[in-house]
């Protein structure tokens, strides 16, 4: 399949960055039709899953069934659906029958570095780094929509202890697609350096009683190979670093 083929989603499936000027992120009170017609194949994965990893807990997830981007306009329709169906979907091949839409808040230190975190090995993607997120779930919907923003301040909050609104947060939102997979980014900058904003986090880590990740990372170059990436991380480090921060 061509990085260009758009999945009908409307953007490029290259990873690249575009601007979204407006959003409705839709939650239904429908099942998803994956819960519905896949329930046997999740239950039978998920026992796999919590064998090789006991500590992955089966909460509700906004899982999308589909994703549109006109004219800058994004609309999505979203259903409460399972972690357990999240994790057998994310293992098919074709990822056939659902999407899957996500925040990166872009945390920029006041000398330009990225910082990012590395998923604890309990988590569901251990080892891993990326922007502190996590899946929308259904403490972020307000009045049947996803409330991105308020996605993006609670999973930095409870992963590193940073609190966005003491950030300088850029005004233009960007997406970023991949087969089946949407990325929604915004740039928050602190005044802190990347040193002082590892050690707080570290230090935040620390006192967890159980911390979702196991350091804070300071990235200071668009190298892919730097650290063992997300690989929704790699078109946004091009595209910070490219641009010059």
């Amino acid at each position: 399949m061509s990085d260009r083929v758009t999945d009908d989603v409307g953007l490029p499936a290259d990873g690249s960055l575009h601007v979204v000027h407006s959003l409705e992120l839709k939650v239904s009170s429908d099942p998803h039709p994956l819960d519905l017609t896949r329930a046997e194949a999740v239950a039978e994965n998920w026992e796999r899953e919590v064998a090789a990893n006991p500590a992955l807990f089966n909460g509700p997830t906004i899982l999308q069934r589909e994703i549109r981007v006109c004219d800058g306009h994004l609309s999505a329709q979203g259903h409460v659906s399972t972690f357990s169906t999240f994790l057998w979907w994310r293992r098919q091949p074709d990822l056939a029958g659902a999407c899957h839409l996500f925040a990166y808040p872009v945390i920029v230190s006041s000398d330009g570095a990225l910082i990012a975190v590395e998923m604890a090995p309990h988590t569901a993607n251990p080892g891993q780094v990326y922007f502190a997120a996590g899946s929308l779930d259904t403490s972020d919907v307000v009045d049947d929509h996803c409330d991105i923003e308020g996605n993006m301040r609670r999973e930095v909050l409870e992963e590193t202890g940073l609190d966005l609104h003491s950030a300088a947060a850029d005004p233009l939102l960007y997406a970023s697609y991949r087969m089946r997979k949407l990325t929604l980014l915004r740039v928050f900058r602190f005044a802190e350096t990347a040193d002082e904003l590892v050690e707080r986090i570290d230090d935040f880590a620390r006192h967890c009683a159980e911390p979702e990740i196991s350091r804070a990372v300071a990235i200071r170059s668009g190298d892919p190979a730097a650290h063992r990436y997300g690989l929704a991380m790699l078109p946004i480090l091009g595209w910070y670093f490219r641009s010059g921060g």
